[in-house]
């Protein structure tokens, strides 16, 4: 038992780890966004639409430049109304560049926003792995919204979703450590526990499996989800 709560990672390296993935993605995030701002035109410089206006260019639109205009005009008007930006983010006529883009600056503009965004943008990733290869923009994503509450299950319990067992992607191995910075920091982590037995015991350490089950059944609480 005692090599088994050694295998733990100290709790302070696991948010020192989660915030270093934090700002490389950032900076590669502030690239895209350079080379996006550097190549669009303005089509309606100094205009300042109407909440309806955006709302329905945010609908309806499939030109970039149209929804960069029209995003760029909620901003400027202080608009931090997470249901419409929400309209923006499942427009379908956006890649992940362009998410990416969207997405960051909506975080850095209102910092109370920013879980919720990547929470967002992660779950859009997901959806978007079965036709390419976005698991890890997925989990990038759910690790930057965990480094904002270390405390909420979500990240963790909805990176597990992405599992695919029989391909093991995302790596099981990286879902696990992610996993073990939920269970140091979440107070009622009996579904963290759950999902560490079920991903040790899918690379096939049976002991650490073992393990969290004892611990999940220790916690005595019911699961949420």
């Amino acid at each position: 038992m005692q090599s088994l709560l050694c295998s733990a990672r100290n709790a302070g390296d696991n948010l020192f780890l989660i915030i270093t993935v934090f700002h490389l993605h950032s900076h590669y995030c502030f690239s895209i966004c350079h080379s996006l701002f550097s190549n669009r035109q303005t089509i309606k410089p100094d205009t300042m639409l109407s909440r309806t206006e955006i709302r329905h260019i945010f609908n309806t639109s499939k030109n970039f430049n149209e929804l960069f205009d029209a995003f760029d005009s909620a901003l400027k008007q202080g608009v931090d109304d997470v249901e419409l930006y929400r309209i923006l983010f499942w427009n379908d006529s956006l890649g992940t560049d362009e998410l990416i883009l969207f997405g960051e600056k909506l975080a850095r503009q209102y910092r109370h926003l920013a879980y919720d965004v990547y929470m967002w943008l992660a779950n859009i990733f997901e959806v978007l792995f079965g036709k390419k290869d976005n698991f890890e923009l997925a989990l990038s994503y759910y690790q930057k919204a965990a480094a904002i509450r270390p405390t909420e299950a979500d990240p963790y319990i909805d990176a597990c979703d992405c599992y695919n067992p029989d391909l093991n992607i995302p790596p099981a191995k990286i879902l696990i450590e992610f996993l073990k910075i939920g269970y140091e920091f979440v107070p009622n982590n009996k579904n963290i526990c759950l999902r560490l037995a079920v991903l040790n015991q899918a690379i096939g350490e049976t002991d650490l499996a073992e393990y969290y089950r004892v611990k999940a059944d220790e916690s005595g609480e019911s699961p949420i989800k």
